[in-house]
Order: C-alpha cells, then structure tokens, then sequence
C-alpha cells in the first residue's frame, strides 16, 4: 500500500529526459517487482467438424 508517501508534487515532464528523471524518483517501495510474461499455451488441434461443413454447404464460393 501507499501508506508512507509524503510530499508527492505532480507535474507534466515536457521532455523523455525529464519523464525518465521522474520516474527514476518513485522510491522502490511502491513500484511493483517486474512481472515474468506467461509462456504461450498450445491451442488445441482444430478440426473440421460436420458442423462446419454444414455451414458451407451448396456454397460455390467460401470467403
């Protein structure tokens, strides 16, 4: 929680540099630890089902 933060003074940076700065500034206890990406899931095989060939059916043309 952000129980200890005191004077906190919020401007607009008008440039990277000072963006960058500014952030710098944000004591560590109140920055999140960087989250590790989850891995990708395979999906599952797809397949065409009667279903989907239904749909499509007496269609010359399936766009």
């Amino acid at each position: 929680m952000l129980n200890n933060v005191a004077n906190v003074n919020i401007t607009e940076a008008d440039s990277i540099d000072e963006l960058i700065a500014d952030c710098a500034q944000i004591p560590a206890s109140v920055r999140r630890p960087p989250q590790h990406p989850l891995l990708p899931r395979l999906a599952p095989a797809w397949e065409v089902t009667d279903g989907c060939r239904a749909q499509v059916e007496g269609l010359d043309e399936y766009v």
